[in-house]
């Protein structure tokens, strides 16, 4: 293999590894302000992991643990398109 997809390959790995399961479905992709508080001040982000909220403290001002969100699953829909 090329040096580059080596490369590509070990930086997803990586990203795979580093983010904490979540809830099938769930993301902590959220827009500071519209996170909703998971916790209460001082909470670490053990602490928060382990009530399966998302901890990020990039952005001050706005909630460090917060909900995820959930995805929309294409797959899980009820509706028959026949």
């Amino acid at each position: 293999m090329e040096p580059k997809v080596i490369g590509v390959l070990v930086l997803v790995l990586a990203l795979a590894l580093s983010s904490p399961a979540r809830g099938e479905g769930d993301t902590c992709q959220v827009e500071p302000h519209a996170r909703v508080n998971c916790g209460f001040s001082g909470i670490t982000a053990e602490q928060c992991e382990k009530k399966g909220c998302c901890f990020d403290t990039k952005v001050t001002g706005v909630p460090w643990c917060f909900n995820p969100v959930a995805v929309d699953d294409p797959t899980d829909n009820d509706e028959c398109l026949f």
